[in-house]
């Protein structure tokens, strides 16, 4: 899950199946009770359905935690990160970032940082689309140093630059979750 939407797309798959619901957030669910396996297999089928995955092995719920971190990170809050990004995920994680940016790299044939840019870049085009704010503001709201910066990192992303980019308009943007 990775945007409020897909919450509420799961929970209402979740109430539908009478399941014991405590909590939802981007990309865990909290029940109440553990599931039968006929029920974890309707609820895997029914997810898939949605265009969610059911993830149930260790390896996959940590990948999906350090994506989601970062999505939320990116997408979702507007207050700066205290904390340099190994910190920050292995702080919540609980686990060495070493192993955490072995493991992720590893699965996802990217490094952390080049997803967590890589978000930033989408980020950043979602806001040069908008048009409500200058490349400056947007800078800032995406924590690059400067202007310079944001507008190097997007050009080696996208081969655009930024002003390039608005001149296209939004017919390269890219759905976060397919990152």
């Amino acid at each position: 899950m990775v945007c409020g939407r897909c919450e509420m797309a799961v929970k209402l798959e979740l109430e539908k199946m009478k399941l014991p619901v405590i909590s939802i957030k981007l990309g865990e669910i909290e029940l109440s009770r553990e599931l039968v396996e006929v029920e974890i297999e309707r609820l895997a089928s029914n997810l898939k359905d949605l265009g969610f995955e059911l993830l149930e092995d260790s390896v996959s719920k940590t990948i999906a935690q350090i994506k989601n971190l970062i999505i939320d990170l990116v997408h979702y809050r507007n207050e700066k990160l205290k904390l340099n990004l190994s910190t920050y995920l292995s702080e919540d994680l609980r686990q060495d970032y070493s192993a955490l940016s072995k493991l992720f790299s590893v699965s996802e044939g990217i490094t952390i940082e080049h997803y967590f840019i890589a978000q930033k870049i989408e980020k950043a085009k979602e806001l040069l689309v908008y048009d409500e704010l200058s490349l400056s503001e947007i800078a800032i709201q995406l924590n690059y140093s400067n202007v310079a910066h944001l507008s190097n990192q997007f050009k080696k992303v996208t081969s655009f630059t930024p002003t390039q980019f608005k001149k296209l308009g939004d017919n390269t943007r890219k759905q976060i979750d397919s990152l």
